[in-house]
């Protein structure tokens, strides 16, 4: 099976030794976005609901360049660093998912990337 590199500039660069996605055969494979603005690489200011919305945007941009969007995401990890953030996690997520609903774990975290609030990775099948 090949695996293909998807990247695109209107998503935060890696900051890291990974690609921002990878598709084999028609599953992709998102990497976690956190709340970067993708042109200054910063984290953007702000309460976890906005950190929560770019980070929704940032994995809007890699779905769409790998050929896809929320409808086809099958499985949604979030990294949370404070759960008492978890009704506003939902009421944001809720604003690009529509049912049926991914799949998803949401987990507490002590510390992310850049002193991020908030990670999401996701599946999607094509």
């Amino acid at each position: 099976m090949s695996k293909q590199i998807i990247h695109t500039d209107k998503a935060p660069a890696a900051i890291g030794a990974y690609s921002q996605a990878v598709k084999a055969g028609n599953t992709v494979y998102v990497s976690g976005q956190i709340p970067l603005n993708p042109e200054t690489m910063e984290i953007v200011s702000g309460d976890f609901a906005q950190q929560t919305q770019q980070v929704f945007k940032n994995l809007q941009a890699v779905l769409q360049a790998a050929g896809g969007d929320f409808d086809k995401v099958v499985k949604v990890n979030a990294f949370l660093t404070d759960l008492s953030h978890f009704a506003t996690f939902n009421e944001v997520m809720s604003q690009y998912f529509s049912l049926p609903y991914p799949a998803r774990a949401a987990i507490g975290v002590a510390s992310l990337p850049k002193g991020a609030l908030v990670e999401v990775e996701a599946i999607m099948v094509l």
